[in-house]
C-alpha cells in the first residue's frame, strides 16, 4: 500500500506539473492580454510598453515560465496584476468561501442521496422509487444556479428565512456562518446527491442480484443483516468513486452559486481575474481547484481499501 500511495503521490505531482504547464500557456495564447485589458484600445504604446516591463511580461516566454516553475516550488504564487495583493493573500480570503459551500454541499448531497438510495433500491417499483426517482431526475435537469434561485425566492423573499448575499466568515460565529452558507450549499448539493442517489440504486440493486445475496436469503439471514453487511458494503465502491469525482460538479455549481448569492468565492474570483486577463490569479485558482481534483482522486482510491479489506493494490500486503 505505501508503494501504491507513493506511485500515485508521484502521479499527482506530474499532473499538476501538466496543469501548470497548460494553464500558462493556454493564457497567454488567448487574444489580448493584462496590459489590453488595464488600458484598453487608447491606449499609448509608450504606455503599452511601460506596462509590461513593470509586469514583466517582456521577458521571453522562456524566463517567465521558469521564474512561474520557480515560484511554484515555494508556494509563491506572485501578486494580482490589478491590485498589487498578494495572490496567496486573495486565495486565502476566496478559498474558505467556496469550501464552506462545498463543504455543506457534501453533507446536504449525501445525507439524503445514500438513504435515498437505499430505500429506493429496496422498495423497487414502489411509490417511494418512483418519488426518489422523479425527485433525482429533477435535481439532475436542473442547474445549481436554478436551483439557488428558487431557494433565495423562497426561504430569503417570501418567508425571509436566510440571508441571501454576502458571507460570514466562521469566526464571526456559527449561526451566522452557516445561515449565509446553507442556502447556497443547498443549491449546490442538491444536483450532486441526485448523480449520488442514482449510482448508489443501481449499484444496490445489481449487488442483490449477486448469487451470494441469494444465498444469504436462502440460508435464512434476515434482511436486515443482508442489506447492511453484506450488500451495502459492496455497493459503496462505485459509489464513493462516483461521489469523489463528481466533487468536480460541485466546484463548478459553486461557480455560479456564488454569482447568484454575492458571494466572493473562489468561482467569482476566477470569473473576475480571466475577464481582467489577470494571468497570476487565474493561475493560482486553476491549480488548487486540479489540487482538490486530484488529491480527492487519491484519497477516493486509499478509502476502497477501507470499504473492502480485500482490495490490494501493487501487489502490497500491508
Amino acid at each position: 500500500m505505501r508503494r501504491y500511495i507513493a506511485k500515485r503521490v508521484a502521479h499527482a505531482l506530474f499532473i499538476m506539473w501538466l496543469v501548470a504547464t497548460s494553464v500558462f500557456f493556454g493564457l497567454r495564447a488567448i487574444p489580448g492580454g493584462p496590459v489590453r485589458a488595464m488600458l484598453g484600445q487608447e491606449g499609448t504604446p509608450e504606455a503599452r510598453r511601460r506596462i509590461r516591463e513593470q509586469l514583466g511580461l517582456d521577458e521571453p516566454w522562456y524566463v517567465q515560465y521558469g521564474d512561474w516553475m520557480t515560484d511554484l516550488l515555494v508556494f509563491d504564487f506572485g501578486s494580482s496584476i490589478t491590485s498589487s495583493e498578494s495572490v496567496s493573500a486573495i486565495i486565502s480570503q476566496a478559498a474558505p468561501r467556496t469550501f464552506s459551500i462545498g463543504i455543506v454541499a457534501v453533507v446536504v448531497g449525501l445525507s439524503i442521496a445514500i438513504p435515498a438510495g437505499v430505500v429506493s433500491a429496496t422498495r423497487k417499483r414502489e411509490p417511494v422509487d418512483y418519488v426518489a426517482t422523479v425527485a433525482a431526475f429533477l435535481g439532475l435537469s436542473m442547474p445549481a444556479f436554478f436551483v439557488g434561485i428558487l431557494l433565495a425566492l423562497v426561504f430569503g423573499v417570501w418567508f425571509d428565512l436566510l440571508p441571501i448575499v454576502g458571507y460570514t466568515p466562521l469566526k464571526e460565529g456559527i449561526r451566522p456562518w452557516f445561515e449565509h452558507i446553507l442556502l447556497p450549499g443547498i443549491a449546490v448539493g442538491l444536483p450532486y446527491g441526485a448523480v449520488v442517489m442514482r449510482m448508489m440504486r443501481s449499484s444496490l440493486l445489481e449487488v442483490m442480484d449477486e448469487p451470494y445475496m441469494k444465498t444469504a436469503l436462502a440460508k435464512g439471514v434476515r434482511s436486515r443483516v443482508r442489506l447492511y453487511k453484506h450488500a451495502l458494503q459492496n455497493a459503496m465502491i462505485p459509489v464513493v468513486t462516483v461521489a469523489g469525482i463528481q466533487l468536480a460538479l460541485v466546484l463548478v455549481g459553486s461557480v455560479t452559486v456564488e454569482l447568484v448569492f454575492g458571494i466572493q468565492g473562489l468561482g467569482r474570483t476566477l470569473v473576475d481575474s480571466m475577464i481582467d486577463r489577470n494571468y497570476p490569479v487565474t493561475q493560482a485558482v486553476i491549480l488548487l481547484v486540479a489540487a482538490v481534483l486530484v488529491f480527492t482522486n487519491l484519497a477516493v482510491d486509499i478509502a476502497y481499501t477501507a470499504i473492502d479489506p480485500r482490495i490490494r493494490y501493487g501487489g502490497d500486503s500491508s
